[in-house]
């Protein structure tokens, strides 16, 4: 035995590389055993994995657009924005007996009823999503209104469905008895039964075609050739082929009038802020069944993916000035946005307390400069306390639903800007002690710019959302500035920036306690009566406890 063993060494000690040979040939055949043994447990896998994916139908780039589609569809097409009349049944609070209905009317949704559903013709006809381990009615319904729909329905106790319009009859609640997947005490449907729900959608959801962004509904602007500067007749108009004209003409805007695109900017004679009734626009396309083409009194409008470059520059002041003006908010409160949004209104770059390199390589080319330069427009800060507020000789402050602001902050503070905390630390000990400590700060914040600030201008996040031309408009003419309405179109389109998170993992139970509730409700009341000392209008209607 020892002999053939002493050969062998004998031989790779001649011939080193043929033993570098033996062993390579050795790791790559032990690799590939290993990789043939996985391949039978990734099989027996994959159904559930199929099961996490969203399933297009088959028109699937044709994700969202506008409410007018043909009446007597094929089963396969599906429904974006339809016109059809809420399916209200009146044994809807009866559902779900014996279990508790989460987000039956909570502002978010309000449960609708158990509806039919065939699978050769879809009660809900947009997007599905499928996960049989793990599905629950807020998750579908946050899925469904990320995307624009109207209704989320939950069938099956793992299968949710979107759509605009609900093409089913409704049946009784009793068969609708199927618990979720990921939430035993709520029920999402039965076998070819639908629980659905109508959404509350919020002001930032988005309908899409494509890659392209439907806008509304718009009546001809008086004179459409200087309000959209670039026209032509398409022969078989449809809203590829005029989304695809204005793109390549390097347009934001394609405005769809019949046979007709027209392309541009928004403008003072274009703003797109008065919306009409979309019935109003409700003209097939001649060479696409499924959406609408507009007419010549009234447009069908999208934004295209070409960048509206009027409002992207940006500079220094060109004289140091010596009036410094805070950017004053509580930490989540959307400070970062505020500045993103002022820097493009005014061209010039905005100043901060602190430094922080991730946003200095995102374009905030002021967080370098020293705060007290005089080379900035405004100076973010946290800060709060008489001496550090005193420094400034004017203010905005910026405030927000309380709620929102601790759990933005909480998310930045263990998931970076854009980022998200882990489940871990929303369950662990340090969200509680994260509400415990900040949730007084909200308050004392801005009673201390309240009451030491030397000129004060309050501006709530949430009015700057749901109007943000005028609010910013405000905004630029108290940092002294003349206001350019066209950079403030621009702005509109383009209002995001890089700090936005995708809102895909927000949690799907509430972390907020009783406990924190009182205190936060508390917190609340306060803040407002300081505001109303003030003559101001105090918070908004969606900050006071209920």
């Amino acid at each position: 035995m020892a002999r053939p063993l002493l050969k062998i060494h004998r031989y790779f000690r001649c011939k080193p590389v043929r033993f570098f040979s033996f062993i390579l040939l050795y790791l790559t055949a032990g690799s590939l055993v290993f990789l043939h043994s996985g391949g039978g447990s990734s099989t027996s896998d994959g159904l559930g994995l199929l099961g996490r994916v969203f399933k297009e139908t088959r028109r699937a780039p044709r994700k969202f657009g506008p409410p007018w589609m043909k009446k007597n569809r094929a089963p396969d097409v599906p429904e974006w924005a339809g016109r059809g009349v809420d399916h209200h049944t009146s044994s809807w609070s009866h559902g779900a007996k014996g279990k508790t209905t989460k987000g039956m009317d909570d502002g978010r949704a309000k449960y609708i009823g158990c509806y039919v559903d065939d699978t050769q013709k879809r009660a809900l006809r947009g997007v599905s999503f499928f996960d049989y381990k793990k599905m629950t009615v807020f998750r579908c319904q946050d899925n469904c209104a990320e995307r624009g729909y109207l209704y989320a329905g939950l069938e099956f106790g793992a299968e949710c469905y979107c759509g605009h319009k609900i093409q089913a009859p409704n049946v009784s609640e009793s068969e609708c008895n199927m618990e979720c997947k990921g939430e035993k005490s709520n029920l999402c449907g039965g076998p070819k039964r639908l629980s659905i729900y109508r959404l509350e959608l919020s002001q930032e959801s988005t309908r899409r075609y494509g890659s392209s962004i439907f806008k509304g509904c718009f009546k001809r602007p008086d004179n459409v050739t200087l309000a959209l500067p670039a026209s032509a007749v398409i022969k078989n108009m449809s809203v590829d082929k005029c989304v695809d004209m204005c793109t390549e003409k390097e347009f934001s805007l394609a405005a769809l009038a019949g046979e007709k695109c027209h392309c541009g900017f928004p403008t003072p004679l274009f703003t797109l802020h008065d919306h009409e009734d979309e019935e109003l626009c409700l003209q097939r396309c001649a060479g696409e069944d499924f959406e609408s083409c507009g007419n010549n009194d009234f447009f069908v409008v999208y934004q295209t993916q070409v960048q509206d470059n009027r409002c992207l520059d940006r500079r220094f002041l060109p004289s140091r000035s010596k009036h410094s003006v805070a950017l004053a908010s509580f930490p989540g409160a959307g400070n970062t946005w505020a500045r993103h949004l002022i820097e493009l209104a005014t061209g010039y770059y905005s100043g901060s307390y602190y430094f922080d390199g991730s946003l200095y390589n995102k374009g905030f080319k002021g967080e370098r400069d020293p705060w007290r330069s005089g080379r900035t427009i405004c100076i973010k800060t946290h800060e709060s306390g008489r001496k550090e507020i005193e420094a400034f000789d004017a203010s905005i402050l910026m405030i927000r639903n309380p709620y929102k602001a601790l759990m933005a902050e909480f998310n930045r503070k263990y998931g970076g800007h854009i980022g998200f905390a882990s489940q871990a630390h929303w369950r662990g000990k340090e969200w509680p002690e994260f509400v415990k400590n900040y949730a007084p700060w909200w308050a004392s914040h801005t009673l201390d710019w309240l009451k030491y600030g030397k000129k004060v201008q309050v501006v709530h996040f949430e009015d700057l959302k749901r109007d943000l031309f005028s609010r910013l408009k405000g905004m630029i003419i108290f940092l002294g500035l003349e206001v350019s309405e066209d950079r403030l179109l621009c702005v509109e389109g383009q209002k995001d920036g890089n700090f936005k998170r995708s809102g895909l993992r927000k949690l799907e139970y509430d972390p907020y306690t009783a406990e924190m509730r009182a205190t936060i409700d508390g917190l609340i009341r306060t803040v407002d009566t300081a505001l109303r000392k003030r003559n101001l209008s105090g918070v908004p209607e969606e900050y006071r406890p209920r």
